[in-house]
């Protein structure tokens, strides 16, 4: 009879025959389970477990960050050991299950200070891509406080609902980098007696937002659709990271620790770069306050980190070394048009030069090669292409990447 039962035994859930299967498994009450549909389930958990994982942004180290950082952005590594301790503190403060009466650590949210093209926006950029969470970039000079022809502060919050694809969860463990934020400071040392639009109010809008708070965020933008129904995003666990160039910010340090100059349009000895970032060493939040940004603001943004100046070394790795790096980038567009194309180290560093001469750092550089590489670029697909072009310092100098000149450098 036991027999007879067994041989009648089918998989309670594909109902296929224990001949059928390799294994059956028995369970209670003469339910049945065979390896196939085993596999199967096995398949589902997985997947889901997969999908939750991906919800839950990377758990690095600060060491990894900074390892991670390094791949992407050249020098600035006081800056990068500060900023990945800080995301760090971030997350784990997200991720951490708080307990009944445990001490609540608070949300750091880190202030950017540098000159133009010196990395402050990549950085920002680069963590969320290295911690797989969605970034939205904003400009804090267009922002106005509610009731002004502008964009509102919720917006940027909106922009990063739009960046994890109407992924709530996802948004509310984004990362906002608002920039240009030296440009909302109010005018004066003492508090005006209307409102400034674009400055004190802007920031007097920010203040909830940056902190935490539930943002009511406008699905189809703004004020243009005011019948729209918004939907509520938590921005207590949103990273905030802001940057500007504070221009005279070191100025105001100098004259705090009686390193000011002396006379009308002096320049100080001091003055140098290196100088320049062992002043900001002494940077305190009354210096940001006098600068412009009100106390409240400053309360909201404790981790400070300061950018210096890029050398033409630093500059000359920037073209070079990163894995997105500018000259692999063409080297790449060359080899797809089986081109060989070097650069001279002379070359290299007279583009380098070129940018510190105009100014722009590391933004300079790409549009320096992309004027550089523009008229080659534009017949290289329909000539009879050389093997190999090197490109060297004279040909940046003089511009000899002209097409009807290089035909005489490389016999095109």
């Amino acid at each position: 009879m036991s027999e007879n039962k067994k041989k009648t035994a089918i998989c309670s859930f594909c109902n296929r025959h224990q001949g059928l299967v390799n294994k059956l498994i028995a369970g209670p009450n003469g339910v049945y389970i065979c390896d196939n549909c085993v596999k199967v389930a096995h398949s589902i958990i997985f997947s889901e477990k997969q999908k939750r994982e991906e919800k839950t942004p990377r758990f690095l180290t600060p060491s990894e960050i900074k390892g991670a950082l390094d791949q992407y952005i050249i020098s600035q590594d006081d800056a990068k050991k500060k900023i990945a301790v800080s995301v760090y503190n971030h997350y784990k403060r997200i991720n951490y299950k708080y307990k009944k009466d445990d001490v609540e650590i608070l949300k750091s949210n880190i202030l950017f200070i540098g000159p133009t093209g010196t990395g402050k926006t990549l950085m920002a950029q680069s963590l969320a891509k290295i911690l797989s969470v969605p970034f939205a970039i904003s400009d804090a000079t267009t922002l106005t406080e509610a009731g002004y022809v502008g964009e509102d502060v919720e917006n940027i919050v909106l922009k990063l609902f739009q960046a994890s694809d109407g992924d709530i969860e996802k948004t509310s463990k984004g990362i906002i980098y608002i920039d240009e934020i030296d440009k909302i400071g109010r005018k004066t040392d003492s508090p005006s007696i209307t409102r400034d639009v674009s400055g004190e109010g802007v920031q007097q809008a920010l203040l909830k937002i940056i902190e935490g708070t539930t943002a009511n965020v406008p699905p189809m933008g703004g004020r243009k659709h005011p019948q729209q129904k918004y939907i509520p995003i938590d921005t207590t666990n949103i990273l905030f990271i802001m940057g500007g160039t504070f221009n005279g910010l070191d100025d105001i340090i100098r004259e705090r620790i009686g390193k000011s100059s002396v006379g009308f349009k002096h320049e100080s000895p001091d003055k140098t770069p290196e100088k320049q970032e062992e002043i900001y060493t002494n940077l305190i939040p009354q210096d940001l306050i006098k600068f412009g940004l009100i106390p409240e603001f400053v309360g909201r943004i404790p981790i400070i980190s300061t950018f210096s100046d890029l050398a033409e070394e630093d500059l000359v790795n920037i073209l070079t070394k990163p894995k997105n790096a500018i000259i692999k980038q063409y080297q790449k567009l060359f080899d797809m048009e089986d081109v060989k194309l070097t650069f001279t180290r002379g070359a290299l560093k007279s583009v380098a030069k070129k940018s510190i001469e105009y100014k722009l750092g590391a933004r300079g550089l790409r549009s320096i090669i992309e004027d550089l590489m523009l008229d080659i670029m534009f017949h290289l697909p329909s000539i009879d292409k050389p093997d190999r072009i090197k490109v060297t310092k004279t040909m940046v100098e003089n511009n000899m990447l002209e097409y009807h000149k290089l035909k005489k450098a490389v016999g095109v």
